[in-house]
């Protein structure tokens, strides 16, 4: 199902956004829903330092970062990093994510991650319009997901310009946890259960271990909101796992991205059901051996960087690990440009 974009001339202006004097926000109409739960938007979100960006001939212009589940965008150093790396920053909070939650609409839920790119390719015309050239288009988690699979149908679609390379901050590539959750007979129910009941969510007590390690009221040094990134995150929900599925399961047979990609990972993984120091240098959500074993999958060249003592989202991770995860990015970038100018 395809939706559109309002018209232009109905389209919001850029208002103050809640991260400070220095960010924007701008609100994406998306019409109806096609999962049923009335008008949708999306939020994007851009970064106007005090001192103009000093664009790098050759390099990206600007940078599309886009969050994962139970998330939206409140990472002031990332915006920072790449501004002052020469690029314009923008941010996606995806519909019913984030600013872009509305009252009476499921957290997060969607029955198809290709409903993704109507937002996706209207943040990418107006990224475009405002700055020119390509951009960089960073996904986290989910939202690593989301990326490639958007890539891929629109390089099918033959639109083949406009990304210059993909970032992807421990990217959900399958799902972790015992094999059997992974089997015929496990995919089957999903199948089903995502079918007949959506919106149902899954059985099971959620846990906080990830999201105490992090915010600022536990044991992190992030300060987020809440009620937008709970600490246990939203309730899974059966169609929303549904189309988790149907994206890996594409995936697994592989896409064609059509543009380099770095992927950022931690060495370990730590599935704790409370905190402890362990969580802190380890993926305490996803299994890192799952992202490597799929990070082939993507086409074009692809590197993985394992990150030693990373968290989950390797951009927020302690300070030693954080500053080599921006070290190994600063890396690829500068060999990114230098690819680009090659081709050129």
């Amino acid at each position: 199902m395809t939706q559109n974009p309002e018209p232009a001339s109905v389209r919001s202006a850029w208002v103050p956004d809640i991260l400070g004097e220095r960010y924007q926000q701008r609100t994406i109409p998306l019409g109806d829903d096609p999962d049923g739960e009335g008008l949708i938007e999306a939020t994007l979100v851009r970064y106007s330092p005090s001192e103009p960006v000093q664009p790098v001939a050759g390099g990206p212009s600007a940078a599309l970062y886009v969050h994962g589940r139970s998330d939206y965008f409140f990472q002031r150093h990332i915006a920072e990093h790449f501004a002052a790396r020469g690029m314009r920053f923008y941010a996606l909070d995806l519909r019913k994510c984030g600013r872009s939650q509305r009252r009476d609409q499921t957290p997060h839920f969607v029955s198809d991650l290709a409903y993704y790119d109507v937002e996706l390719e209207e943040a990418v015309r107006i990224v475009t319009a405002e700055v020119g050239g390509d951009l960089l288009v960073t996904g986290h988690s989910t939202g690593g997901l989301i990326v490639p699979l958007w890539l891929d149908r629109r390089r099918r679609n033959g639109h083949t310009t406009g990304v210059a390379g993909i970032v992807l901050n421990s990217p959900w590539f399958d799902l972790q946890g015992p094999a059997f959750l992974r089997s015929v007979v496990t995919t089957a129910f999903i199948e089903v259960a995502g079918r007949f009941r959506a919106l149902a969510p899954i059985p099971g007590k959620s846990i906080d271990t990830y999201g105490t390690s992090i915010h600022a009221s536990g044991y992190g040094e992030w300060d987020f909101d809440l009620e937008w990134k709970p600490l246990g995150g939203f309730p899974v929900r059966f169609g929303w796992l549904r189309a988790v599925r149907h994206g890996q399961a594409v995936l697994h047979r592989g896409l064609d991205v059509g543009v380099p990609t770095l992927i950022l990972r931690s060495k370990l993984s730590s599935f704790a059901k409370k905190y402890g120091p362990e969580v802190d240098v380890a993926d305490a959500v996803l299994d890192v051996k799952q992202i490597q074993r799929w990070a082939g999958c993507l086409g074009d060249r692809t590197t993985v960087v394992p990150i030693e003592d990373a968290r989950h989202d390797v951009f927020l991770s302690a300070p030693r690990p954080l500053a080599k995860a921006f070290a190994e990015l600063d890396m690829w970038l500068d060999w990114l440009q230098a690819h680009r100018h090659k081709e050129t």
